[in-house]
């Protein structure tokens, strides 16, 4: 039995649809090989920090993968306030442009440009709770450049992110702490993460074979303008195990601490509280005109 949907709204074509359109057909490029890319942003609060930057990586992804982006970041950005007023501006949203082809090119394989295709997805999704979650050493790798299309936020990497998720929650677990090809830590299955020692926070460096979040990217900075220092560094499985404290950014819940690695129980510390209360910070001193101005246009 499947999951009842929260509340949905998709523009594609011109129109804004209701719930779950039939978009694809078995037909289709993207059914049967995969040519989709997708990029999400948050808005929450009245917020939705970065959007700017979401919209302009979902182009950048489409391009990557082979796909012809027809619609400007600005027109995104448009479109998604447009479509908040939809909602009932109490409950979380989460905004998700997507790419993908509709037919292929030389025997079919590659995705042919000329017909990708875009749509906005809105839907109600709410934040998960800060109180954090379990992570394990997933056996489980991610692609190289080489092997993979890993500088997009692409459709086709994330079955392997699942299957790394699915055999931790086997064990017990929430989530995976994800290696490279060559055993430096990358991610986790749904995020970038952070450990903290001595006041220092530390981060895998992106070496292509993981996305540089924006989310990541802003935490970064918000603390090095705090005063705070951070490493971004090649990462080992025992730099976790000697961690103070480890936490994941991402733009699904922003910032959320780890409260188990393996077997050891982690404190939620200081640097991941300070983490989340910059990124707080910041999304309501940036991102106040997001939605509220469009829910008053749109209900008139």
């Amino acid at each position: 039995m499947s999951t009842p949907l929260s509340r949905t709204f998709t523009f594609v074509d011109g129109s804004w649809l209701e719930g779950n359109p039939a978009l694809v057909g078995p037909r289709s490029h993207v059914f049967w090989l995969g040519s989709s890319v997708f990029d999400g942003a948050r808005w929450f609060e009245g917020l939705a920090p970065d959007l700017d930057r979401h919209a302009a990586r979902v182009n950048r992804s489409a391009l990557a993968l082979g796909l012809n982006p027809t619609v400007s970041p600005e027109e995104i950005v448009r479109l998604t306030h447009e479509g908040l007023g939809r909602f009932d501006g109490e409950t979380a949203v989460y905004i998700r442009p997507m790419y993908w082809a509709e037919d292929g090119g030389y025997m079919g394989v590659p995705a042919d440009p000329e017909t990708t295709r875009f749509c906005l997805c809105l839907y109600e999704s709410p934040m998960i709770a800060s109180a954090g979650f379990s992570l394990t050493l997933s056996p489980f790798r991610r692609p190289t450049p080489e092997s993979m299309p890993t500088l997009a936020k692409a459709g086709c990497l994330y079955p392997n992110n699942a299957r790394a998720i699915r055999e931790a929650v086997s064990r017990g677990f929430d989530n995976a702490l994800v290696r490279d090809a060559i055993g430096n830590v990358a991610e986790t299955g749904t995020s970038n993460v952070f450990i903290a020692r001595d006041g220092v926070a530390t981060t895998p460096v992106p070496n292509g074979s993981f996305l540089d979040g924006i989310t990541r990217q802003r935490v970064i900075a918000l603390l090095r303008a705090d005063g705070m220092e951070v490493v971004e560094r090649s990462l080992t499985p025992a730099d976790f195990a000697q961690a103070d404290e480890i936490f994941s950014t991402g733009n699904h819940s922003k910032v959320v601490p780890v409260t188990r690695f393996e077997e050891r129980v982690l404190p939620v510390g200081p640097v991941c509280e300070r983490a989340r209360e910059l990124y707080w910070r910041f999304a309501r001193e940036t991102g106040k005109s997001a939605a509220p101005a469009a829910l008053t246009e749109v209900r008139g």
